[in-house]
C-alpha cells in the first residue's frame, strides 16, 4: 500500500513482441517470454511467459509456465508455474495453475483449478482419420 510491491510474476527479457496496435490472428508458438500490448486472436501455445500489458487483448488460449494479465483475456489459461491478474485486468475463461494472485479490480468469470502436482503443458494432439 505504501511502497510498490515487488511484481509476483516477474519475468526476465521479452523474447517477442506483439505491439500497441498490432493486430494477428492465429496461434503464437513461442519458447521465451511474449508480451502481448495489440490484439491476438487465436491464442499462445508452448511459452515460457505471456504478459498481456493493460491495452493488451487476446481471443484464444493460453498455455505457458507463467502468465501475467493486465488487459483482456476471453479464453482458457493453463500455466506450469502461475498465473497473477492485475488490477483492471479481465479474464473470461478457466484457468488451471498452482498458484493464482488476483489483485484487487480484476475480473475473473471462470472455473479455477489449482493444484500443486500440475504437470507440465502439453500441446493437444490431433488425431489422423485414418486411426483404428
Amino acid at each position: 500500500m505504501f511502497g510498490k510491491k515487488e511484481e509476483v510474476g516477474k519475468v526476465g527479457k521479452v523474447d517477442t513482441l506483439v505491439g500497441q496496435g498490432a493486430e494477428i490472428k492465429g496461434t503464437i508458438s513461442t519458447k521465451g517470454t511474449l508480451r502481448i500490448d495489440g490484439s491476438v486472436d487465436g491464442g499462445v501455445a508452448n511459452a515460457e511467459a505471456v504478459i498481456v500489458g493493460e491495452d493488451g487483448k487476446v481471443k484464444g488460449d493460453i498455455n505457458a509456465q507463467t502468465v501475467v494479465v493486465g488487459g483482456e483475456i476471453t479464453g482458457n489459461i493453463t500455466a506450469s508455474a502461475s498465473i497473477e491478474m492485475l488490477p483492471h485486468s479481465q479474464v473470461k475463461g478457466d484457468i488451471s495453475a498452482p498458484q493464482l494472485y488476483i489483485a484487487e479490480g480484476a475480473i475473473f468469470e471462470g472455473n479455477c483449478v489449482m493444484s500443486k502436482n500440475q504437470e507440465k503443458v502439453i500441446e493437444p494432439e490431433f488425431k489422423s482419420k485414418d486411426t483404428k
